[in-house]
């Protein structure tokens, strides 16, 4: 219960019954972990971070080291692992897939419910021995972005700023995740993207890189330097000056 109560004070959520179904969204605390559960019936099973086993494991152990679209976009090449800041958390996968090439990153998360679910999966993933050290180099807050940035130091400022806004909105809402259909409830739409992506790319030292899908408009109509693709999604990158 002091776990509870300390959770309901971070993130200004009230304690309610599990069984109250008047509300949509719950966070669940299991002897196991911290879940987000969907009361209604069409809810499909809890959403949580883990990652020590699952996706974000396979994604590790095989996901093609510094030659991947990610690390390519980001500027990971032999001899130089830029530091990052994630402008936009959410899961925190790419952040950890950074985090196990070397990366140093801080991640910025502004919706505290997401903040204290990636929290909790941080939290595990430190006390696994397989994954301590990649973890022991991500760094989370619980903030907006543009106000963080503002108050920056500069001899904080990051080589990398990387933003994975909300991806635009399907007409069929079956192919999207449930946890992203949960994320957007929670949300709703990144209507901000532009204003974030101006104030990144006056903040970051060497570039931005902002994930999109393939076909997606630029956000904030501003043309990228350059753009890496693999088959479902787009980085597009903006470069401030050379590495």
């Amino acid at each position: 219960m002091g776990e509870l109560k300390m959770l309901s004070c971070q993130t200004c959520l009230p304690m309610v019954a599990f069984e109250d179904h008047a509300v949509e969204l719950l966070l669940v605390l299991t002897s196991e972990r911290l879940e987000l559960h969907q009361s209604s019936k069409k809810g499909q099973g809890p959403v949580f971070i883990d990652f020590v086993a699952g996706s974000n494991a396979h994604r590790r152990r095989f996901g093609g080291g510094r030659g991947q679209p990610l690390a390519r976009a980001v500027g990971l090449k032999r001899g130089r692992t830029p530091t990052v800041l994630d402008a936009t958390a959410g899961l925190g996968r790419d952040a950890f897939v950074l985090a196990s090439l070397g990366c140093e990153l801080v991640l910025l998360e502004r919706s505290p419910v997401i903040w204290a679910l990636l929290r909790d999966g941080m939290a595990r993933a430190f006390a696994d021995e397989l994954t301590a050290t990649v973890i022991s180099r991500m760094q989370l807050h619980c903030t907006d972005t543009v106000d963080y940035l503002a108050e920056l130091p500069d001899s904080q400022v990051p080589d990398v700023i990387y933003m994975d806004p909300m991806y635009p909105q399907r007409n069929k809402s079956a192919l999207v995740k449930k946890e992203m259909r949960l994320f957007r409830q929670l949300v709703g739409e990144d209507s901000d993207s532009a204003l974030l992506l101006s104030a990144a790319r006056r903040h970051a030292r060497h570039r931005v890189v902002v994930k999109r899908p393939a076909g997606a408009e630029w956000v904030g109509g501003e043309a990228p330097t350059m753009a890496i693709s693999s088959p479902n999604t787009r980085y597009d990158v903006y470069v401030n000056r050379a590495f």
